[in-house]
């Protein structure tokens, strides 16, 4: 959350000359309503079978950069389908999170003591996302531009 996938991802895909789409995008499109009022509405249970549909939709149909939303992984289907592909992982601390998001921004998962909710997501994903990641990129203290041009060295020292 606030790492700058979507910043990213738009720079990454215009450097490489490809599409860009956000499965977080395509849900609120679909579903026509916020990612937040979902897990209001629904629970995260529900929420997490939509994200699963669109995250397996998307990268079946789109062959460009492809933001998912931090909570895809948890899914080991969809962690099945990641296997193989060119996946970055942006990384950044706590401290760099207050700092991008306040970490009081409509977050359903943050809702109360959101220092202490952040360390427990990251606690429970971060190994995921390292299991499925061809790189990691830490994003703290850096801009979109530094990011995305050490992700694009990173992905060809990868490649060669």
């Amino acid at each position: 959350m606030g790492v700058g996938k979507s910043t990213v991802g738009r720079l990454l895909a215009e450097h490489l000359g490809l599409g860009y789409r956000d499965t977080d995008d395509d849900i609120v499109t679909e579903q026509g309503r916020a990612i937040a009022e979902i897990f209001v509405d629904e629970g995260e249970a529900a929420f997490r079978a939509i994200e699963k549909r669109a995250v397996h939709t998307a990268l079946a149909e789109h062959e460009g950069v492809l933001a998912l939303g931090g909570g895809a992984v948890l899914d080991a289907d969809t962690r099945a389908l990641l296997t193989g592909q060119r996946v970055v992982y942006l990384s950044m601390d706590v401290e760099e999170a207050v700092k991008r998001t306040g970490l009081n921004a409509a977050r359903p998962l943050l809702a109360v003591n959101p220092r202490k909710q952040w360390r427990e997501l990251m606690e429970a994903r971060r190994h995921l996302y390292e299991e499925i990641a061809t790189i990691v990129v830490p994003t703290d203290g850096r801009t979109p531009e530094e990011v995305t041009r050490q992700t694009l060295e990173a992905l060809e020292l990868k490649q060669a």
